[in-house]
Order: structure tokens, then C-alpha cells, then sequence
């Protein structure tokens, strides 16, 4: 539940400071709350020991079968699939009432309405884009520039994208970031693989059809067949991918920081003009962070090399796969039969009236944020939760202190950096202001590309300035959380701050299981094999001891070794480099959260046993509880090779057997299935 990104607005900032003090030590005695462990979710014909994931989740996979539209159901999606529910109920009601013209109330209602339109939306076809692709297929290589810059300012970005980050530097600042991207599959062990033949040519199909539906090569007077062009284009994005940094490389944060000046950039990609483009974009920079030099020395020998007729169609294919989801039904139905089926072995599409919300939520994310917050957001949820904070910040601190692996210069920038965590609850103090975005009665997508200039218009202008470190980059409706290591922050939005993450009725050994290990996650991306190379300002520094680095790397080592070897399906198995992070995370959260519920027992605010289970065993319930789903075959190899988190069983039977209190609270032995020996389990936090 990482995000390492760019964002959105403000809270006030708590600096809790845990290094020498403890959390709150008054004897309370525990309230009778329930015990959070549902027992239906179970499935006690399986012993814990030889398979926790199925004793603690196989009643709930069992009472929850995929439905049609999903390619997985888990307990993210219900609590998800629930606060999209409550969002409906808000925007319904903005669309069916009058509101101020220009007024968030009128946007919101008003794009839901234009989304819900499928006839307007079957009428007007392709006409939304066909002044675009128009333009595209009239263009010289002379212009290519200038058009690949009026495209970002679309939030569109094929071939690079340029954004703003934090100078690794000097985190206080923005800088501007160029960027591999432009691949229509996603990852590009997609285009590289001989086994992902299969995907490929369903690839060449969709373009083949969407091609035909946009009338492109109709009126771009192109040579061949609509399948031709797009064999072609996929043989230049295989091209682009043979040139792309690899997922793996990407998590060393030193492989992608390159700074140089926009001149010396330059001289990589001779073949589009960056001055021109950046003058487009209305930036002014002398420097810029190249974050693959490589890509883009042989992004510039396609653009060179390449017939300007496959380099038109390949930018005409960015406009209409960004397009299709928001025009009429024969788009939106080619596109989910790629993306949705194939990829991802769901068999229906979602409800319009879910994509709308979604389409809504990702245009106008914090309006609807302020509106959901007012609405279903418990002002005891925020302070019970930052209570919670406190107590797992300290236990992590404890932990840091009392590892016997780390010298005490490194334990000692380690403790500073916890206690600089900035930590954000609930939602923002200050909402973002919406007044520049026009919504109208136009078309469905003609809003689309007013949303994400008025996002691009939004992001760019930060290049240059001051970071602002009060913005959150979650809206209050998400359920995840985040660590986000500029900044040095960790936050937890309204949305996931409900059961079973969050249960305000439930004792507190439930919770410490949850949200607790969720907090505990968060907190330990600061000191994952990514985070920990980041000082207590957020900058990219080495303040480890070479000692204690090359112990990271080898304790580290122990998690890339077990999920490498685990058969996540016939042939395929995890990656353990790609996922290290998210499992040194939950390594980490597991630990630091049951050494905070240790500490709330010998406070006597946690109850016995309840429901038949103790303190300890409705911890490592409620852990499990939380990565419940049922998945579908194609989704099982689209997030192994997509997604840096592992999949929801192998955080749980991967990542609890390195957790020495699991055996004890389940009376785990040499043996079963679900032992490692001690000398064989992760030790890092």
C-alpha cells in the first residue's frame, strides 16, 4: 500500500516524537467491545498449522464467490465497493437537483449525468475524437514536438511523460522528472517474452478493431489494413520496451535520479525538440531528472528510424485507447474485451453506473471527498485512530532499538527519522478548489480531457516551487494508506479506517491485527530496501553504516529467497525482488504492531480470550482476515508480473510463518506446513 508520487492537498502536520518516550502507561481496564473475528469466515476443518490462510479465510472465500464483473473479490473491494455505494448517494442527489452554474455541486452532478447518457453517448460514436485524430493525421515530423507536448497538456504521454517531483536533493523542492512510458499492455515483460505470444496478438486485435470503430485509417489515407497498422505499432512499442528500464531496476532509487541540464538532456533524444516542448508546457527549467537515460537514447533512434505513418498511428492509438472507456458502447465493449477478459479473466464489465462514480471520483477525487467525510466519517474514528499511531510508532522505535543487528550510529539516524514522521488521518484540513474546471453539456470525453488538462495544468505548475507538504495523496474516500518517502509521511484516509481494517466496536487485539499492521506497514516502508535510502527530510542519502547496510541487504535476501520460491500458479512463480518491499513491509508491520498489543496486554486495556480465541490468536485473525479474496487464474499472472505486492494468500502463509508469535499463539511444530525453522526466518524490524 506504497505510493511513491506527485499529489493532492492539505492536513495538519503531527510530529510525534517517540525515541526516548513511551505511549500512554495508565492502567485502563479493557471495554467489553465484541471480539472482531467473524466466526463464519473461517474454516476450522483445516488446522491453522498446516494452512492459516484457508482456517482463517475459507469461510469468507467460500461466502463470497466472484462475481461476473470482478477478476478478484476480496475484503479491500467489499469495504471499497461499499463507500462507492455511499458515493452514488451523494452524486445521484447533486444530479438530480439545479445547482449554482460553476459550483462543485453542479460538476459533480452534471458529469455523473453526461457519463449515465448511453444513447447521447451510442449517437455521437467517434465523433468526440475525430477532430484529434484528424490533427494527427496531418502531422510532419517537423511538429511532432510541439503535438507530443499539446497531448501532455491532455494528460496524455506517449513516448515520455514530464512531471514534478521532489528534487532527490533537496526534497523541499520541485523539480521536473522525464519518464519511460507509452506501452498500451502495461508491463514490458508483455512485449519481451515468448510466452506472451497470446496477449500480443489479442493486443494487435483490439487496435485492429478500435482502429476500425475510429475511422482512422479511413481518413489518414493509410497503406494496408487496419491489422497492419497495428502489427506495426506493436512492433514499435516492442521496440520502446526493449529499451525500458526493468521493474526490478526501478526499486534502486540511485538508478533512476540523473540530473543534468536540459541542454545535456538534449543531446539523448536530438529528436524532439525539449526546449519547444517545455516552452509548450509552460515551463521554464534549466534542470532536469532524466529517469532513464538509456530509454531515451533509444526512444530517439526510433523516432528517427521510424515511418512517420506508423508514428502517427501509433499516437492516434494513444488518443483512442484513452478515449474508449468514455464513448459509446462498441469502444467501451472492445476495450473491456482486452482489459477487462483478457488480461484479467473478468467476464462482464462493471455497472455504468460504477465506472461513472469512478470516472467522477478520479476527476473531481476531494470534492467528493469533503462530501463523504461530512457524510460518514466519525470524529472518534480520527482520535482512536491517532492514538493508534502513536502507540505503533513507538513500538517500532522499540524494536529499532533494541536490534541486535544495527550499530547505534545508523539505530540512532534510524529513531530520528521515525520521530520526524509526519502523519496524516482521516482527510485534509484545506480542500482542494475546483473553480477552474468547466464541466458541460458537450460530450462525455470532451470533460474527460477538460479534467486532466485542468490535472496536468495542476501538477506542472508545482515545477519550481516549494514542495508542498501538507498535500495528500490519497483522496479521504480511498481505501489504502501510504508511505510516501519525500516527505517523509505516512497517511491513512477515512475510507479504510472501517472493519474490517477499523471496527470502533471491536476490542482492541482485532484491530492491533488490522489497521494496526497496516500502520505498522506503512511505517516500515521508511526502512524497506527503497525507503531506507531516504534521510528524515526526504532526501536521497546514505546514512547507514556500511556494516548495517550490507546486514539490511542480507536479512533482506532471506524474503527475495522464500517468495521466489513460491508457485503462485502451474510454472509461475512470485518475485521476490519485484515485491520485497510490500513484504519487508508487512514483515515489519506484523512485528511492530503485535509488540504494540504486547504492550497494550501488560496495560490490561486488551481483553482474554473472546469467542474462544486469545489476545494473540484474534491478532493474527484479524491479520488474515484483512487479505481475503477469491481470484481468477488471469488476474493470479497479471498482478505477479504487474503488481509490487504479493498476492493476497502469500501475504498471509508467506509472510506469517517469519513471525515468532505466530507459532506460539497456534502451537505451530517442526513439521507442519506452515513451520520455518528459527534460523531460516526474516529478521529485519
Amino acid at each position: 500500500m506504497k505510493k511513491f508520487s506527485i499529489l493532492t492537498l492539505s492536513l495538519a502536520i503531527c510530529f510525534f516524537v517517540f525515541s526516548s518516550s513511551k505511549p500512554m502507561t495508565t492502567k485502563v481496564k479493557p471495554k467489553k467491545n465484541k471480539s472482531g473475528v467473524t466466526l463464519s469466515n473461517l474454516d476450522k476443518s483445516v488446522s491453522p498449522a498446516q494452512d492459516f490462510y484457508q482456517y482463517a479465510c475459507g469461510g469468507w472465500i467460500a461466502l463470497n464467490p466472484l462475481g461476473a464483473e470482478y477478476a478478484r473479490y476480496g475484503s479491500f473491494d467489499v469495504l471499497a465497493e461499499n463507500n462507492q455505494k455511499q458515493l452514488k448517494d451523494l452524486v445521484l442527489g447533486l444530479s438530480k437537483k439545479k445547482s449554482e452554474a460553476g459550483s462543485v455541486e453542479q460538476k459533480v452532478g452534471d458529469l455523473y449525468k453526461i457519463g449515465m447518457d448511453s444513447a447521447t453517448l451510442n449517437q455521437q460514436g467517434a465523433k468526440p475524437i475525430e477532430q484529434e485524430l484528424t490533427a494527427i493525421a496531418k502531422l510532419t515530423r517537423r511538429d511532432l514536438t510541439v503535438k507530443l507536448a499539446e497531448m501532455a497538456l491532455d494528460g496524455l504521454n506517449p513516448f515520455f511523460g514530464l512531471f514534478g517531483s521532489a528534487d532527490p536533493d533537496n526534497s523541499d523542492m520541485t523539480i521536473a522528472y522525464l519518464w519511460q512510458t507509452g506501452l498500451g499492455i502495461g508491463d514490458r515483460d508483455y512485449y519481451l517474452e515468448a510466452g506472451q505470444k497470446n496477449i500480443r496478438d489479442e493486443y494487435v486485435n483490439l487496435m485492429t478493431t478500435m482502429f476500425k470503430l475510429s475511422g482512422y485509417t479511413e481518413f489518414a489515407g493509410c497503406k494496408g489494413s487496419e491489422k497492419e497498422l497495428a502489427k506495426r505499432v506493436l512492433a514499435m512499442e516492442s521496440m520502446m520496451a526493449n529499451y525500458f528500464m526493468d521493474k526490478t531496476t526501478m526499486r534502486d532509487p540511485y538508478k533512476t535520479v540523473n540530473k543534468m541540464t536540459v541542454k545535456e538532456a538534449q543531446l539523448l533524444i536530438p529528436s524532439i525538440n525539449l526546449s519547444l516542448y517545455m516552452k509548450h508546457l509552460n515551463l521554464s527549467v534549466d534542470v532536469v531528472n532524466v529517469g532513464q537515460p538509456d530509454y531515451f537514447v533509444g526512444l530517439n533512434h526510433i523516432l528517427a528510424t521510424a515511418d512517420m505513418d506508423v508514428i502517427r498511428a501509433y499516437l492516434a492509438w494513444n488518443v483512442i485507447n484513452a478515449a474508449a472507456p468514455y464513448l459509446g458502447d462498441e469502444f467501451v465493449n472492445t476495450d473491456f474485451d482486452f482489459y477487462g477478459k483478457v488480461l484479467s479473466g473478468k467476464q462482464e464489465n462493471s455497472p455504468r453506473w460504477k465506472r461513472v462514480i469512478n470516472t467522477v471520483d478520479g476527476c473531481m477525487g476531494e470534492a467528493l471527498g469533503q462530501m463523504y467525510v461530512k457524510a460518514y466519517f466519525p470524529a472518534e474514528a480520527k482520535s482512536r485512530m491517532e492514538q493508534m499511531v502513536k502507540n505503533l510508532q513507538w513500538a517500532l522505535g522499540e524494536r529499532i532499538k533494541q536490534s541486535a543487528w544495527m550499530t547505534d550510529a545508523t539505530k540512532k539516524a534510524a529513531l530520528e527519522k521515525l520521530a520526524a514522521f509526519t502523519v496524516k488521518v482521516g482527510y485534509p484540513d484545506k480542500w482542494r478548489d475546483y473553480s477552474a474546471l468547466t464541466i458541460q453539456n458537450d460530450s462525455y470525453y470532451a470533460n474527460i480531457c477538460r479534467a486532466r488538462r485542468f490535472e496536468t495544468a495542476y501538477q506542472l505548475q508545482k515545477i519550481g516551487k516549494p514542495v508542498d507538504k501538507t498535500e495528500w495523496l490519497m483522496t479521504p474516500q480511498t481505501v489504502n494508506a501510504y508511505y510516501e518517502p519525500n516527505t517523509n509521511e505516512i497517511c491513512f484516509p477515512a475510507g479504510i479506517l472501517q472493519p474490517p481494517f477499523f471496527d470502533m466496536n471491536a476490542d482492541d487485539a482485532f484491530n492491533y491485527g488490522a489497521i494496526g499492521v497496516v500502520i505498522g506497514h506503512e511505517m516500515t516502508h521508511g526502512f524497506d530496501d527503497q525507503g531506507r535510502n531516504y534521510d528524515l527530510h526526504g532526501n536521497l542519502v546514505d546514512w547507514w553504516t556500511k556494516e548495517d547496510a550490507d546486514a539490511f541487504t542480507q536479512r533482506a535476501q532471506v524474503l527475495v529467497d522464500h517468495f521466489n520460491a513460491i508457485e503462485v500458479a502451474s510454472g509461475v512463480f512470485a518475485n521476490g525482488t519485484f515485491t520485497l518491499g510490500e513484504n519487508i513491509a508487512d514483515n515489519g508491520g506484523l512485528n511492530v504492531s503485535f509488540t504494540a498489543l504486547q504492550k497494550a496486554m501488560s496495560e490490561g486495556t486488551i481483553n482474554g480470550v473472546m469467542d474462544g480465541f486469545t489476545p494473540e490468536q484474534r491478532f493474527f485473525l484479524a491479520y488474515a482476515g484483512v487479505w481475503a479474496n477469491n481470484i481468477r487464474p488471469e488476474e493470479i499472472l497479471r498482478r505477479t508480473k504487474e503488481d509490487p505486492h504479493s498476492l493476497g494468500k502469500w501475504r498471509v502463509n508467506g509472510t506469517i510463518p517469519h513471525i515468532d508469535a505466530f507459532y506460539k499463539a497456534f502451537n505451530v511444530k517442526a513439521g507442519d506446513p506452515m513451520y520455518i525453522a528459527p534460523e531460516k526466518r526474516a529478521r529485519i524490524w
